[in-house]
């Protein structure tokens, strides 16, 4: 839907800055007014990663005048595969360092306000308060109802986007939008689904250049509502299939049964994800199993993980039974406990599942090795392959 520019047109835009954004000022709908209301914008970008870094580049590139930037991680040689912001010498650099290295190489004349750390309930409205709009390139969903109820709470617009694999949805919720035309993120998804059925990028893989189209179509809604142009997703999801090079938008309408936001919330403990533990006895470090090995303990190594993660590397030995065709078929291992079975995974959050999931249905002598094959790599085989 149309909405009213967000931003008043304040700044003054210099001989450089007309020659510099030229291409905007030609188009009448932006024109020297609407380029003076993106100079005079401060938007708050949630991430730096595979969503964060095209929409920092275009919304730089864009003529934004003020960006500010949240994350707590540092550069992975991973990350460059779609986090186009980073460089392989910003490896080990924290990603808020390296992105702004990076704009400030693009746009000298940008302010850049680096906010290392994450986004919690104790700090997220005072982030927010000094900025006319948010945009949410996180990748977990505790961090995207925070974003949401703080949102709301501040009074602030935001653009969110989420990528999985091959797919990838935007849209822009506002509850204080005009016209009684609010929405927020408790809309769209009331309820988060259950930890085990939400893998993050790092478990199910991502196509690098989705990215770029969600955070493209991120950074043009920043655009649109900082300069009041066009028809606002709000109200809108826009889900984007890219092995099928298909988009469709479909309505989003207010939850008749949604509550007010009156507070922040503990928001892993909202999403499932306190601390769960396994007991001590099912848990098995790389060192006590590659002690098992060398001791000639007899044992049953389960391997839960997908085809195309077993291609990328294995530990000797394991049996694969991926995790989905082992919770449907659980009489595929032996019940009784005679011999130990150990089950892995990449990190150990699977494994854990489905070892819980097992020990309710009566099997015993069960074990999960902790921390995966991640682990094992680390303390056991560093010479394999990690991913």
């Amino acid at each position: 839907m149309p909405l009213p520019p967000l931003v008043p047109p304040a700044a003054e835009l210099s001989a450089a800055d007309i020659a510099r954004y030229s291409r905007h000022l030609l188009l009448p709908e932006v024109g020297l007014t609407g380029q003076q209301r993106l100079k005079h914008a401060r938007v708050l970008v949630i991430g730096a990663g595979g969503l964060g870094s095209p929409v920092l580049l275009y919304l730089a590139a864009a003529g934004v005048g003020t960006l500010g930037i949240i994350d707590g991680d540092v550069v992975e040689a991973s990350n460059l595969q779609r986090q186009v912001i980073h460089t392989v010498a910003g490896i080990g650099q924290p990603k808020t360092e390296s992105a702004r290295a990076a704009l400030l190489a693009l746009n000298p004349e940008l302010k850049v306000i680096l906010h290392a750390g994450r986004l919690e309930a104790g700090n997220a409205l005072a982030l927010m308060a000094p900025y006319d709009l948010v945009i949410d390139g996180c990748d977990n969903f505790a961090t995207r109802y925070l974003v949401n109820d703080a949102c709301v709470l501040a009074g602030k617009p935001y653009v969110w986007g989420s990528i999985f694999r091959f797919e990838g949805q935007a849209s822009v919720f506002w509850e204080q939008a005009p016209g009684d035309a609010g929405i927020h993120y408790r809309d769209l998804y009331p309820e988060p689904p259950p930890p085990e059925l939400a893998p993050s990028c790092a478990e199910g893989g991502v196509l690098g250049v989705l990215c770029a189209a969600i955070g493209a179509i991120m950074a043009t809604e920043a655009i649109k509502l900082i300069t009041g142009i066009g028809e606002s997703l709000l109200g809108r999801l826009l889900v984007y299939d890219a092995l099928e090079m298909r988009q469709r938008c479909l309505p989003i309408r207010r939850d008749p049964k949604r509550q007010p936001i009156t507070g922040l919330i503990d928001y892993p403990a909202f999403c499932g994800l306190g601390v769960v533990s396994s007991p001590a006895s099912a848990s098995i470090s790389p060192a006590q199993l590659q002690q098992w090995r060398q001791g000639g303990v007899p044992f049953c190594l389960i391997d839960l993980r997908e085809p195309a993660e077993r291609a990328i590397v294995q530990i000797a030995g394991a049996e694969a039974i991926p995790k989905d065709q082992l919770l449907n078929h659980p009489t595929l291992l032996d019940a009784s406990g005679a011999v130990p079975i150990v089950l892995h995974c990449k990190s150990g959050q699977r494994s854990l599942a489905v070892l819980q999931a097992l020990q309710g249905q009566g099997y015993r002598g069960l074990h999960h090795l902790d921390g995966g094959i991640l682990a094992w790599i680390r303390d056991v085989e560093p010479s394999l392959p990690s991913y």
